[in-house]
């Protein structure tokens, strides 16, 4: 799976519910990245964020080495379609407070989006229109 930004390619990370929040942790401390896709029997069944590894494994005062993600994972996590605007993702992500949404093209699981991105992808339009208007009015 992969999720194409601002022409860059990413391969989405993805672990089986029956992998541990230590392996989660270890794998998003490795790639730099705030959450997981949890999938089971070949289909997405949850999330996986550093949210939910501190509140539902660390301060819950449990050894991430025993805890399997089917466990602590967001099961139903927030989905948009890949033409969905920044806004709409904005708006769901404060409605359902959450840092990531899962990019679905139809039943396939194509991406994932997190605040991080939108916020990048709003700052690279400012600065495309801050271009456009400076070439504007210096002509």
């Amino acid at each position: 799976m992969a999720l194409i930004y601002t022409g860059i390619q990413r391969t989405v990370a993805v672990l089986d519910e029956r992998s541990t929040a230590l392996e989660a942790a270890q794998l998003m401390t490795e790639r730099f990245i705030g959450s997981v896709v949890v999938t089971g029997a070949a289909r997405v069944t949850g999330i996986f964020t550093e949210r939910d590894l501190v509140k539902r494994v660390i301060a819950a005062g449990r050894d991430p080495s025993g805890v399997r993600l089917r466990d602590v994972m967001r099961q139903d996590p927030v989905r948009v379609g890949p033409r969905e605007s920044v806004g709409r993702c904005l708006d769901l992500m404060k409605e359902h407070r959450c840092r990531h949404l899962l990019v679905f093209d139809g039943e396939e699981c194509v991406g994932i989006v997190s605040l991080r991105d939108l916020v990048a992808l709003m700052l690279e339009e400012k600065e495309q229109l801050i271009q456009q208007l400076t070439r504007y009015i210096t002509g």
